[in-house]
């Protein structure tokens, strides 16, 4: 839990200086519209078992396909919407393209969402 977050009320809800003090904390349109997109990916169980297949290996298309008892096409979609997102970054080799997670953020938050599930147990 983050130490440092605050707890603010105002009995009118009409307080300048909450406002004043806590708008800095607020998210830009951008940014917020970019997090939800990320949170929207995160809503397929399907990618989301994708990512956690990619949390552990490099895989390519065909494998994901077998593993996931998918057709390459359905998993190439699902790839794709991740990869437009910058949650996985592809490898070409010779015919095939390999699939790993972006970077750390998404392992991170990958593990620290299944770790919230697991703690639900």
């Amino acid at each position: 839990m983050n130490k440092d977050r605050l707890t603010i009320c105002s009995d009118d809800h009409g307080d300048e200086a909450i406002a004043n003090a806590t708008a800095g904390l607020l998210l830009d349109k951008l940014t917020a519209d970019r997090i939800a997109a990320l949170f929207k990916a995160l809503s397929d169980p399907t990618r989301v078992r994708i990512i956690g297949l990619l949390a552990h290996a490099e895989l390519c298309v065909g494998d994901l396909a077998r593993i996931l008892g998918m057709s390459q096409p359905a998993v190439s979609h699902q790839l794709r919407v991740l990869r437009n997102l910058r949650i996985v970054r592809a490898r070409k080799s010779g015919r095939h393209v390999f699939y790993t997670l972006m970077d750390e953020h998404i392992h991170d938050l990958f593990d620290q969402g299944l770790a919230h599930i697991q703690e639900e147990r």
